[in-house]
């Protein structure tokens, strides 16, 4: 009789480790699985400054069709490759060299239903091919005959960057490249053209035309008052994003002591996108941490976001700008 007892209670005492035994089982993985996917799920990890700064670019650049010619230039659409994605351009080939320096040619926003390739660089390219420049100006994943970005608008962002520095790979083993490879951005194009010299930290001479400067989001929440939804939309996906990135590792002012590269700076006091405080705060940031790499800074009064009132001069400050650095090494 004890010994059928001891052996009922010994079933019992199993059944109940089975029975525990199997609701941990169950509660593990949905008490586990957030914290697994948070760890394994960074996917946007690979674009902070300093990991973009880690990795190799490369492409080669392809002249496509000419579109235009003149006695001082060839206009040709041109494309590259940025990590898997075809990205077109505008190129203009000065008729007086064969081999040639280069600037590489960041624009600012242009609304994608009004734009076409050139819009925003097509007339400084124009006068720098006159002067025996080429000018290689991207359309940008999205636009003109590229591949379409990432469908998550801060990835899309990064692949500016990304797209920005595979160019310049490109520039560097080109048949057309002297050896001579200088940068230029405006606006957007500047926020662009700074991150690129940060992440590459690379002494590409690069002139600025109101360069958008400002920390990453407030940089792009600023402007989110053009929305139709007053940007509603895109501070919901910014609060997700903060949820699992530190915004500070993709901010650029945190990253001004990375750059080694000249650089000239314009800025019009009626300038209506990027106001005139930002850059006089870029500027007091870079003198602070390397007073030699403003080679000149310029403001223009009365000129707006485009240089309108003051803009032959501007693009005749950096004919000289570029010249006097053709000496320079690419480090």
């Amino acid at each position: 009789m004890f010994r059928w007892l001891s052996l009922i209670l010994l079933v019992i005492v199993i059944g109940m480790g089975l029975v525990v035994g199997i609701r941990y089982w169950q509660k593990t993985p949905q008490l586990m699985s957030p914290v697994v996917d948070k760890i394994l799920e960074k996917p946007l990890d690979k674009y902070t400054i300093e990991n973009l700064g880690k990795r190799a670019y490369q492409s080669r650049i392809f002249l496509d069709e000419a579109v235009a010619t003149t006695s001082a230039y060839t206009a040709y659409i041109f494309h590259f490759d940025s990590d898997g994605k075809k990205v077109t351009g505008l190129a203009h080939l000065p008729t007086t060299c064969d081999k040639c320096p280069v600037i590489a040619q960041f624009r600012g926003y242009v609304d994608l239903e009004i734009y076409a390739p050139g819009v925003g660089t097509q007339r400084s390219a124009r006068v720098f091919a006159g002067n025996g420049f080429i000018s290689l100006a991207p359309d940008g994943l999205g636009y003109g005959g590229s591949d379409m970005p990432s469908a998550d608008v801060f990835e899309e962002r990064f692949q500016s960057y990304t797209a920005a520095l595979n160019l310049l790979a490109a520039i560097e083993t080109w048949s057309k490249f002297n050896g001579h490879l200088f940068v230029w951005g405006h606006s957007n194009g500047g926020q662009v053209a700074i991150s690129v010299l940060e992440i590459s930290q690379k002494s590409y001479p690069t002139a600025l035309w109101a360069p958008v400067s400002k920390p990453f989001p407030y940089s792009i929440l600023y402007y989110t008052d053009e929305a139709d939804d007053k940007g509603k939309a895109l501070r919901k996906k910014l609060a997700r994003f903060e949820q699992d990135y530190d915004v500070d590792l993709y901010s650029l002012p945190n990253y001004l002591n990375r750059i080694t590269a000249p650089l000239q700076i314009h800025q019009g006091t009626a300038d209506e996108a990027v106001p005139q405080k930002w850059s006089d705060e870029l500027v007091k940031l870079l003198s602070t941490m390397n007073h030699e790499l403003i080679t000149n800074y310029y403001v223009y009064p009365g000129a707006d976001h485009n240089m309108t009132g003051a803009w032959n001069t501007v693009i005749n400050r950096d004919i000289q700008f570029y010249n006097n650095n053709l000496k320079s090494v690419v480090k």
